[in-house]
């Protein structure tokens, strides 16, 4: 019971906390993609939100017979901090960044939380603009990824990443992220085989912002046709909220990190609280 209590204080606080790009706090649909309020909000506002889905899913397998062991919540805890307030050379601004994945078997004794996944980094973002139009951003960021555990349950690696978000209309943004791995986890070596090398998100939504849609491909080491799939579906409650009802299918390897050669195929349905312009995948 603490553990979930502390979890919805979590949620909740993640509910107001401003999100990560300035310009999801302008109230026009005009003013969504206009330059210079967006480089006034970079350059003025220190700013703390979120930067990836903020979500608490619940689902069972799909494919195979479902168990207390198997069927499980899954969270994500994802926030920004911006640590600069003049711009830095070549447009650019300095932020802190972290995520937090965990796998929760509620359905077993104990309850335990099985998998715990930590994800800090820190990096430069670049808004982007063309013909004076806000167009998305481009972000360097130093990762490291671990489920802090030791022994034979030891998983960890860092990476240099390369990231970008375009939003080709108010509909429909792309994302694109690549990375340099550093792997030092001795019980790990072979990660990218399951975790991947590149990955590649569409997202669309629909005019009123109730509907939203997005695909991920991670794009693993070995064969072409090698690759983890996320789809996702989330419908506003409302038009003044930030919280959706949410479903999330995982297709592939990877999902959490101490289990990560271990093939999934999992539906779990929940709630997220997602940046307004576009998530972070």
């Amino acid at each position: 019971m603490n553990r979930l209590l502390f979890l919805l204080l979590i949620f909740a606080c993640s509910a107001i906390a401003p999100a990560y790009l300035p310009a999801q706090i302008i109230s026009s649909n005009e003013d969504r993609f206009n330059p210079d309020s967006i480089r006034r909000d970079f350059k003025n506002q220190p700013y703390f939100g979120l930067y990836k889905d903020n979500y608490f899913i619940f689902g069972p397998p799909i494919g195979q017979k479902v168990t207390k062991e198997n069927t499980n919540i899954k969270f994500q805890i994802s926030i920004a901090q911006r640590l600069t307030n003049a711009t830095l050379p070549w447009g650019t601004y300095l932020y802190l960044f972290y995520s937090q994945k965990c796998f929760w078997n509620v359905l077993e004794n104990s309850m335990p939380m099985t998998d715990l996944n930590f994800n800090p980094g820190i990096g430069l973002t670049k808004p982007l603009f063309v013909k004076n139009r806000y167009v998305g951003k481009v972000s360097l960021i130093i990762e490291h990824e671990s489920n802090g555990r030791d022994s034979i349950w030891s998983r960890s690696w860092n990476k240099v990443s390369l990231a970008a978000n375009i939003i080709i209309d108010p509909n429909l943004s792309v994302a694109g992220k690549i990375w340099a791995p550093i792997i030092d986890g001795m019980n790990n070596k072979d990660i990218l085989h399951y975790c991947g090398l590149y990955q590649i998100s569409v997202q669309a939504m629909t005019d009123n912002r109730k509907f939203t849609g997005a695909l991920t491909l991670v794009k693993r080491a070995g064969n072409f046709f090698n690759y983890n799939t996320i789809l996702e579906l989330a419908w506003r409650f409302s038009r003044k909220s930030n919280q959706y009802f949410f479903l999330q299918y995982y297709n592939g390897y990877g999902e959490g990190l101490l289990d990560y050669k271990v093939f999934k195929s999992q539906l779990r349905v929940g709630i997220v609280i997602k940046p307004q312009l576009f998530s972070d995948f």
